[in-house]
Formats: C-alpha cells, structure tokens, sequence
C-alpha cells in the first residue's frame, strides 16, 4: 500500500520560475529519498503559503521525511508545518485517474 504526504506551510517567495530555479537542488535530494515515488510541488501567492503532495511506498518512509523535512524547514526559518499522511486507496485512485 502506498501512502501519501500532504504538506504546507507559510511561504513568502519565490513563486513559478524563480522558485523552479531556487529549489532546484532540493528538488533533486527529496528524489532521492528513501521510498519517494513521487511529489506535485504546490504553491499559492496569493495565500503565501507553499508545499507539496507526495506518493511514498510505505508509511514509514512517508513519516522518516516528513520529520526530516520538518525539521529541515524550521532550519529554513518556517515557523509551522503542516503535515498529514493518507493511506491510498488505489483502486479508487485509478477508477479517477490517480497516479497510483
């Protein structure tokens, strides 16, 4: 069973391509994460507010990035994560087109 992570949190900037060129790096280490499958990067100008939707293998990967990308944002200077894991339920997601 795969599982996803929902995340947010408040964010002032950079958006669209200034934000593609700024995170590119980290991009690339959160693909290399242990049990990642894959993530749909969010952001929201308007709102301020920033995050990701991610597919991840198994519970406990979802949950090993979840604390490390926590505490990697409040290294950022984010002051409150929100985080949130879902178990996938697939058969559904792929009568509805999910990338499951």
């Amino acid at each position: 069973m795969s599982y996803i992570l929902q995340v947010d949190f408040p964010y002032t900037g950079p958006w669209g391509q200034a934000m593609t060129e700024a995170m590119d790096g980290l991009a690339r280490s959160i693909a290399e994460e242990p049990g990642f499958l894959w993530k749909i990067w969010t952001e929201n100008e308007a709102a301020k507010e920033a995050g990701g939707i991610y597919l991840f293998q198994d519970r406990v990967s979802a949950e090993n990035y979840l604390k490390m990308h926590t505490a990697r944002l409040k290294d950022f200077g984010v002051p409150h994560v929100n985080g949130k894991i879902f178990a996938v339920n697939e058969a559904l997601s792929k009568l509805d087109n999910g990338p499951v």
